[in-house]
C-alpha cells in the first residue's frame, strides 16, 4: 500500500511520514510547488492525505478525479466546521480531520482507510457504509477458521462474492472452491451431483461420478440456495457435515472429505425451520457463524461508489469514453430502492454505458421506469383496530402477512407490465423496470379483513382476502392461489412471483392438494 502526502501543513505530514515509513508503508511527500497530479500519476497511491488547504480548487478537482481512480482522500481542515465537513465528504473525501490532531491518530485513520481497501479489492465488495464495513470485518474475522458459515440476503447483494472472499482469506485459498446452486438441482439428481454414484446406481449411471464434496476436498463448497434442499437430502447432508465422511449412491465405502461448508439462502433459513420445510438440527449445523448482506435501498451511501466502478469497469470493456454521470442522475439512482440491489443497478450502468449517446450519463438516459420508481413511495396499508390490537401470534401472523403480500403484488405487477410491453411490442429493460400503483385497500367481508388488490387491468383483478385468525397454511395456499390465478396457471411463472423455487412449488402444490389447471382460468 502506497500513501501521498502534500507539504502544506509541514509538522503532521512530516511527522506521519515518518510513521508510516516506520511500519514499511511506502510513501510519498509533495511540496505545495511541485507537481501534485504528476506526482499523483507517477506514484499511484492508494491514499493521498491532504494537510491543509483544503478547499483550493485544484485540491477540490484532484478529489474529484480520484473518485473515479477508487484513490482515497483524507483531509485535514484549519478550523471546525461541521458544514464544511459535510460538503466536503460530499465532494469525495473519505474522513476529514480538524487540527491540530495527534499523529497517533491519524496513522490509524490512515491504517483504517488502507485496511479497508485492502478488503475491497481482495472481496470485491464496494462500499464505505457502515453495513459493508461490519460485512468486511466478519468476513477478516471469519475466513482463518473452518467453521461453517450461512450467508443470508436478498437476490443480488452478492452472496457468493463474500463466500469466495471467505475462501481467498482463508488457509484453504489455494484449494479448490466448489459452487453449487440447490435451487438449480433437480430432486432427483442432486443426491448425486452433491455425493456423487457409483457404476450401475440407477438407471443412466453409466459410470462412477464423483460429487461436488469430492471435489472440494481440502476447500470450500458454497453452497447456494440452501433452503431449496429436500428433506430427504438434508438429513444425508447433516450426517456428512456431522461425521466428516460420505458414501456415494449406490455405494458402500465412506470416504472421509475436509470440506469447508458456506451456505446461502436469500430468505431467513429459520423460519423455513418454523414452518417443518427445514430441518432444525441442519440449521443449527449450518449456523454456526453467519454474515447478513444488507439491500442496496438500507446503504444509498454506497450507490455513487458502485455506479463510479461500474461506468469505469464497461467503458474500458466496451472501449467507450465517458466522463462519467451527471448530478441529477446519480440523485435518481440513490432514490431509486433497487429490488434487484447489486445486480440490477450492475446491468443497469452497463446498459446506459452502451447505449448513452453522449460522454456522461445524465437524467434522459435512464429509463423511465427508473425515474419514476425512484420517486414513488411504498404502498400504505390501512390496518383496523383489531389488527393494531393483536397480539401474540395472531398479530405476527397479520404484520407478516401484509409485508409478504405487498410484495407479491408489486412482483404481480412487474410480471403483467412486462407481458404487456411485450405483447406491443414496445423496448422492455429487462431487470431494471418497475411500475407502482395505489392499491385497492381496505375492509373485504367485514371490519376485521385486509383486501390487496391489483390495480384496474384489461384482465379481471385478482383479490386475496386476509383476516385475523388464519393460520399460517391457509395464508400461504391463499398466496399460492393467487399467484397461479395470476400466470393463469403457470406454475414456473407462479414461483418466480412468489420468489421460490419452482420445486418448492411443486412440493407445496401436493402438500395442499393445488391442482394449477382448476385456477388457469379462475
Amino acid at each position: 500500500m502506497k500513501v501521498l502526502i502534500t507539504l502544506t501543513d509541514v509538522e503532521p505530514a512530516v511527522r506521519l511520514n515518518a510513521l508510516l515509513e516506520a511500519n514499511t508503508i511506502q510513501t510519498a511527500v509533495v511540496s505545495p510547488l511541485d507537481d501534485l497530479r504528476g506526482e499523483i500519476k507517477r506514484f499511484k497511491p492508494d491514499l493521498i492525505v491532504l494537510t491543509g488547504n483544503l478547499g483550493d480548487p485544484m485540491n477540490l478537482q484532484i478529489v474529484r478525479d480520484q473518485l473515479w481512480s477508487g484513490t482515497s482522500v483524507i483531509g485535514l481542515a484549519d478550523v471546525e466546521d461541521p458544514e464544511l465537513r459535510a460538503r466536503l465528504h460530499t465532494l469525495g473525501f473519505t474522513d476529514v480531520f480538524t487540527k491540530p490532531i495527534s499523529v497517533d491518530d491519524l496513522y490509524l485513520a490512515v491504517r483504517r482507510v488502507l485496511d479497508r481497501k485492502r478488503l475491497t479489492e481482495a472481496t470485491g465488495l464496494i462500499g464505505q457504509s457502515d453495513a459493508i464495513n461490519e460485512v468486511l470485518l466478519k468476513i477478516e474475522q471469519i475466513a482463518p477458521v473452518s467453521s461453517t458459515v450461512i450467508i443470508e440476503g436478498e437476490s443480488g447483494t452478492g452472496k457468493e462474492l463474500v463466500a469466495q472472499a471467505i475462501h481467498k482469506l482463508s488457509p484453504r485459498r489455494g484449494k479448490p472452491f466448489i459452487a453449487v446452486n440447490a435451487g438449480a438441482l433437480p430432486e432427483t439428481l442432486i443426491e448425486s451431483e452433491l455425493f456423487g454414484h457409483e457404476k450401475g446406481a440407477f438407471t443412466g449411471a453409466a459410470e462412477r461420478r464423483i460429487g461436488r464434496f469430492e471435489l472440494a476436498d481440502q476447500g470450500t463448497l458454497f453452497l447456494d440456495e440452501i433452503g431449496e434442499i429436500p428433506p430427504s437430502t438434508q438429513v444425508k447432508l447433516l450426517r456428512v457435515l456431522e461425521e466428516r465422511k460420505l458414501t456415494r449412491v449406490g455405494g458402500t465405502t465412506a470416504i472421509p472429505i475436509n470440506v469447508r461448508v458456506v451456505a446461502a439462502t436469500n430468505r431467513p433459513l429459520r423460519e423455513g425451520v418454523e414452518e417443518g420445510l427445514f430441518r432444525a438440527d441442519l440449521y443449527y449445523r449450518l449456523n454456526v457463524l453467519a454474515i447478513y448482506l444488507p439491500p442496496l435501498r438500507d446503504r444509498p451511501q454506497d450507490i455513487p461508489l458502485l455506479v463510479r466502478r461500474f461506468i469505469s469497469e464497461f467503458a474500458s470493456q466496451h472501449d467507450r469514453e465517458f466522463k462519467g454521470i451527471s448530478a441529477d442522475a446519480m440523485q435518481i439512482l440513490m432514490s431509486y430502492p433497487w429490488p434487484g440491489n447489486v445486480r440490477e443497478l450492475r446491468n443497469l450502468i452497463e446498459s446506459m454505458v452502451v447505449l448513452a449517446p453522449g460522454r456522461e450519463i445524465g437524467p434522459e438516459d435512464i429509463p423511465r421506469s427508473i425515474r419514476e420508481g425512484g420517486s414513488a413511495r411504498f404502498l400504505p396499508v390501512h390496518v383496523g383496530p383489531v389488527v393494531r390490537g393483536a397480539v401474540g401470534t395472531e398479530g405476527r401472523e397479520l404484520e407478516f402477512l401484509v409485508r409478504s403480500m405487498l410484495e407479491l403484488r408489486l412482483q404481480v405487477e412487474e410480471l403483467r407490465r412486462r407481458l404487456d410491453t411485450e405483447r406491443n411490442g414496445q423496448e422492455v429493460w429487462v431487470g431494471n423496470s418497475r411500475e407502482m400503483h395505489p392499491p385497492a385497500l381496505g375492509p373485504v367481508g367485514g371490519s376485521n379483513a385486509i383486501a390487496i388488490e391489483p390495480p384496474n387491468q384489461p384482465s379481471p383483478p385478482t383479490t386475496v382476502t386476509l383476516a385475523p385468525g388464519m393460520t399460517m397454511a391457509q395464508i400461504e395456499r391463499a398466496a399460492i392461489e393467487g399467484a397461479l390465478r395470476e400466470t393463469r396457471g403457470n406454475r414456473r411463472k407462479a414461483a418466480e412471483i412468489l420468489d421460490i423455487g419452482e420445486r418448492t412449488l411443486y412440493r407445496k402444490l401436493r402438500d395442499y392438494g393445488i391442482a394449477p389447471e382448476a385456477l388457469a382460468g379462475a
